[in-house]
């Protein structure tokens, strides 16, 4: 996998710009204002349209056509997710539906009074965990190596006011091992995204949608280390604004990382062959360009 920076796109003026079209016009006119803001980025992010396109064309199994299209199409449903994020967090929570499947493997995680991990990935919108957890008494630390633009994620709380879901920044320092100790000692969940890695991490490499790629050692090792308890979670953009929060456990036939590892490739790629447009590593992930 070529490195990902760290980084994600966007900028505050952006996010400024598309509230005030949704208070002022509503969200469907934000909707069709991204008909033809996705179309600057495909032009002018060539590398991720073509990492998107590879993607469709080489995982997916999509025509050069079809895939073609299926870029659009991705491009404009993840504009859509993070519409759905500022107009949820500027009062429309009410135009939109939660379905919770799988809270049941939640309760009985929490039972056994470990504390838990939430293994999730870069698809689908994440983001929206709080509108599932918070309301349910349950205590949920976001463990990050992704600091993207902290000014972005100052202008979101800022809308939407403090997000209820804690974060935790992992630092060169490894205070942040501390936190995590105290969160699992507390009978919290952890979420990692665990599908990319950062420059000078360790990785395992596997093969995922028929072909390797690198992933951090971190999350499975905790897991398999302590024997915390482990589900996938994904939260899924459907129809109708409908979103759709998937908990599943883990099939691994033992408890160690590689094959934590294993189970969440199956589980991960499951979700992206349902819902391949809301995948959104949009970078050089399998080293397609070469």
């Amino acid at each position: 996998m070529t490195k990902w920076k760290g980084k994600s796109r966007g900028t505050v003026l952006g996010l400024k710009s598309y509230v005030l079209i949704i208070k002022t016009f509503g969200l469907n006119a934000a909707y069709f204002v991204l008909l033809f803001v996705v179309s600057y980025f495909i032009i002018f992010s060539f590398n991720s349209t073509k990492s998107t396109w590879y993607f469709f064309k080489k995982r997916i199994k999509y025509s050069s056509l079809s895939a073609a299209i299926q870029v659009y199409i991705s491009y404009f449903t993840f504009g859509k997710i993070q519409l759905d994020r500022l107009a949820i967090a500027s009062g429309l929570k009410h135009k939109y539906t939660f379905e919770f499947d799988g809270i049941q493997h939640i309760r009985e995680l929490l039972k056994k009074k470990k504390g838990g991990i939430l293994l999730t990935a870069h698809i689908g919108n994440f983001n929206l965990a709080e509108h599932f957890f918070a309301d349910r008494n349950i205590f949920v630390n976001l463990v990050l190596t992704d600091l993207e633009h902290k000014q972005i994620k100052n202008y979101f709380e800022s809308v939407s006011g403090k997000s209820r879901i804690r974060i935790i920044v992992m630092k060169d320092d490894f205070t942040h091992i501390f936190k995590i100790n105290e969160a699992l000692k507390n009978n919290e969940l952890l979420v990692f995204a665990a599908d990319r890695y950062l420059e000078n991490t360790k990785t395992y490499t596997h093969s995922f949608l028929g072909k390797p790629v690198q992933f951090p050692v971190g999350p499975f090792k905790l897991a398999a280390r302590n024997s915390i308890p482990v589900l996938f979670v994904h939260i899924m953009r459907e129809r109708n604004f409908h979103y759709h929060l998937y908990a599943r456990s883990m099939d691994a036939q033992e408890n160690s990382a590689k094959e934590i590892l294993k189970a969440y490739l199956k589980n991960l790629g499951n979700m992206a062959k349902k819902y391949p447009h809301q995948w959104y590593n949009y970078y050089d992930y399998w080293n397609d360009f070469k």
